[in-house]
């Protein structure tokens, strides 16, 4: 009698220990081993933090600087513009319309 043997079937079992633990890391089992390992991870996440703040400080200063020189454009235009007429403006509503009649 031949017995067959489907190879799918036990090839891609996801449930078997060799699956689940595939993935895991493996921690050293030396403790000196293992706290340098530590001490490096601590390292990578430093300066990946480091890293993102001197980045974000870099994005908020030029932007800052694009901001002021964008305005400082403007702003000699405008006094070379003699069209232009600056003045303050206030929004009146229309009961106060009323009253004054």
């Amino acid at each position: 009698m031949c017995q067959t043997y489907d190879m799918a079937a036990h090839a891609f079992r996801f449930d078997s220990l060799r699956f689940r633990h595939g993935f895991t890391p493996r921690k050293p089992r030396n403790p000196l081993l293992r706290f340098a390992v530590g001490l490096v991870g601590v390292g990578v996440l430093a300066l990946l933090v480091m890293f993102s703040v001197v980045l974000g400080a870099a994005m908020i200063g030029a932007g800052l600087g694009y901001r002021l020189w964008r305005q400082r454009r403007t702003r000699t235009e405008r006094v070379r513009d003699a069209r232009v007429v600056e003045a303050e403006y206030r929004i009146v509503g229309a009961p106060a319309l009323d009253r004054r009649r």
